[in-house]
């Protein structure tokens, strides 16, 4: 026996992504407050929250691409957990080796990577609503990812700007979470 499943609408994509959104946001807060409680120096503990961290990003792309798959371009979440995948493999050779640089510039690469799908997808999205902060979170995400591989070459550098760097991301979830509620009631 077949099974045709009906694509998913536009409201109920716009269901799928605001809760997928609010976890984003309450995990990324989560993450930013242990992580920077603990993060002096690199050590397993450390390494292994900076490993979660984009592998939470690939598994909110596998849950994305199969809530939306009627809403933009499959192949860039595909992209967008390959990516993930592969910076979280990154991090743990890098955080293994307890180089700060080396983490950063693995942290970097990805937030750019990672932020171009981002802003990309939600573009590709803006009929459905609330996807403005996602565009302006991906934009930042390519800037601070770029920011994070230069600070690798400073001095001293220091985890702090890359952990920072959850909590804007969270609140543009937060706020594309509501923006998205408010775009199915008017629907």
């Amino acid at each position: 026996m077949t099974t045709v499943t009906a694509p998913a609408s536009p409201t109920t994509t716009a269901a799928a992504l605001r809760r997928l959104y609010f976890a984003r946001f309450a995990f990324a807060i989560l993450w930013a407050a242990v992580t920077f409680a603990i993060a002096d120096e690199i050590n397993p503990l450390v390494t292994t929250l900076f490993v979660i961290y984009p592998l939470v990003d690939a598994a909110a792309a596998a849950i994305d691409l199969r809530s939306s798959r009627t809403t933009g371009s499959p192949t860039l979440l595909y992209v967008n957990i390959v990516v993930s995948m592969l910076a979280a493999v990154g991090l743990a050779i890098a955080g293994g080796g307890a180089s700060i640089p080396a983490v950063l510039r693995v942290w970097g690469a990805w937030a750019v990577v990672a932020g171009l799908v981002q802003l990309i997808v939600a573009v590709a999205r803006r009929g459905l609503g609330g996807q403005w902060p996602m565009i302006i979170s991906g934009g930042l995400s390519v800037l601070a990812g770029g920011s994070f591989v230069a600070a690798a070459s400073a001095d001293d550098p220091a985890l702090t700007n890359a952990i920072g760097y959850a909590i804007p991301g969270a609140i543009f979830f937060l706020i594309a979470a509501i923006r998205l509620g408010r775009a199915a009631k008017s629907n």
